[in-house]
């Protein structure tokens, strides 16, 4: 066991879209292990199981995880079979609430919320992902390099946009994850462009036109981004006939090397994720531009751990001292830099 750097063992919280679908694989699980096994105990719950008292008082029922399994694998199976300890918790006990949720639905946000106004510090802060959680948010930053962008909604605006451009576009739902709903136009295809942005919309919101860059062949890097740190890195390179680089869509990981264009990017995005009270993001990066952010339910512990050649669990030993120095720091106001 290392050396917590908290100094006494946090009670932590951590809640997820559904306990059935963690496996080994899944970032979620790694921190949960090296949670428990740096001396920290954690308590699991879904989003109905949030309630809010007749006193105002946030409380939840949560499986309780005390100990360390055999293996990342073992607790895995152990969450999946919900068959832990289970009690009610009251939130104000808690040291640091670690949100693992996507899509986030709009009552649970305004529960977090509630949660965050009376002390509870949230990770990711509720207010910040309200503002990050679409893919919106890249476009509206200066100085961080990335593709050419709009919003819209209006296959107008996207054809107008389209001639501004040189080469193929992409174009994706504002919400969602896992490549859904995106789709590759070709240079030139007017009709392509309006039936994307049409589809696009169907996932709710309006549609992110962005040039395609050539790199892409080469694969997408997915940067693990903690409290300021690049933390660690693995590449996704799409299958045959698949222009996305998403796991789900079949994409394959591989290691890569971290490079001055991805610190360079987590240099220039770094203070804009924080001052939105982000402590865990993942980073899509082609070519040396940042392409999407994700803050929802980040995930590349299992691949970043697995390709660099540390011991298995190093990394998420790390992201787990971070989350801990975040504890210590205490709860931050909105919008204010963290100390």
């Amino acid at each position: 066991m290392g050396v917590r750097t908290f100094g006494l063992a946090m009670r932590v919280a951590v809640i997820v879209s559904s306990v059935k679908v963690i496996d080994a694989s899944w970032t979620t699980a790694h921190i949960i292990d090296a949670m428990t096994r740096l001396g920290h105990t954690v308590r699991l719950l879904e989003p109905t199981d949030l309630e809010l008292t007749s006193a105002g008082r946030l409380v939840t029922r949560a499986w309780c995880i005390d100990e360390p399994a055999e293996s990342v694998e073992a607790l895995s199976t152990l969450i999946q079979s919900q068959t832990a300890p289970r009690r009610y918790v009251e939130l104000s006990n808690i040291d640091l609430l670690l949100l693992r949720v996507n899509p986030l639905p709009g009552y649970l946000l305004q529960l977090l919320l509630m949660a965050a106004d009376q002390g509870t510090i949230c990770v990711n802060h509720p207010g910040g992902l309200a503002r990050t959680r679409g893919k919106a948010w890249l476009a509206s930053l200066s100085g961080v390099p990335r593709p050419e962008t709009v919003l819209t909604a209006s296959p107008a605006s996207a054809q107008a946009f389209a001639r501004t451009q040189n080469g193929p576009l992409v174009v994706k739902p504002t919400q969602g994850s896992g490549g859904r709903g995106v789709r590759l136009v070709p240079a030139g295809d007017e009709v392509a462009l309006e039936k994307a942005v049409i589809q696009a919309r169907t996932f709710g919101g309006q549609a992110i036109v962005q040039a395609y860059l050539p790199e892409a062949e080469d694969g997408e890097k997915r940067l693990f981004w903690v409290d300021g740190e690049l933390m660690g890195a693995y590449q996704r390179n799409r299958t045959s006939g698949e222009f996305r680089h998403n796991l789900k869509q079949g994409a394959q990981p591989s290691p890569c090397e971290v490079d001055e264009a991805d610190r360079a990017i987590c240099a220039a995005v770094s203070p804009h994720l924080r001052r939105n009270g982000i402590v865990v993001a993942g980073l899509d990066v082609i070519g040396g531009k940042l392409i999407e952010v994700n803050t929802l339910n980040p995930g590349g512990v299992h691949w970043s751990d697995h390709f660099s050649g540390s011991p298995h669990g190093s990394l998420a030993s790390e992201v787990v001292r971070s989350l801990e120095r975040v504890a210590a720091r205490g709860p931050q106001s909105f919008g204010a830099p963290p100390a």
